[in-house]
């Protein structure tokens, strides 16, 4: 009934853990952090690596699902998405499937969560103005087996995406 939030079909099962990764991998996605389009030779040049070594263990790791996907590097400010929101959904919750097929037909939806607690997705959306927002939250709250919404505008971001600080 809810396999979609158990194993979404665009996030791998096998995830690589933490635990998992040794200390080569550890240099390479911090090398790819630093300067994540640099080729897999001046890589492998930087971290006196093999550069069998190098691309064999990105693609272990993009396969396994440590590395996210390129297109999350886009900031959608420069799409002329500059409004950023965060909007809630209460579901019903035989339709949740239903819920999240049509979210996913919404390019506005950067992402959706399903966290612990009352509310059932969090949904991190962006728009081109405040009026697009409203059109964008309005679409949402028509999306089969959602009941109800709540939208919160992101003035600013504070503290931006990162990882680097896990891999030390």
């Amino acid at each position: 009934m809810v396999n979609m939030i158990n194993s979404p079909p665009d996030f791998p099962r096998g995830v690589v853990t933490s635990q998992q990764l040794d200390s080569t991998d550890r240099r390479i996605l911090l090398a790819l952090d630093e300067d994540p389009r640099a080729p897999i030779m001046v890589l492998a040049q930087r971290l006196s690596l093999a550069r069998g070594t190098v691309q064999s263990r990105i693609e272990r790791m993009t396969a396994s699902g440590v590395l996210r996907e390129h297109s999350t590097r886009v900031r959608p400010e420069g799409l002329g998405r500059g409004v950023m929101a965060e909007v809630s959904a209460e579901l019903d919750q035989s339709r949740i499937n239903d819920a999240v097929a049509a979210l996913r037909g919404i390019p506005e939806v950067l992402e959706c969560l399903a966290p612990a607690g009352d509310t059932d997705l969090l949904i991190r959306v962006v728009a081109t103005s405040p009026d697009d927002l409203y059109r964008v939250s309005e679409e949402i709250r028509l999306c089969p087996g959602i009941r109800r919404t709540s939208t919160r505008m992101i003035l600013r971001t504070v503290i931006p995406y990162r990882t680097t600080a896990l891999l030390a």
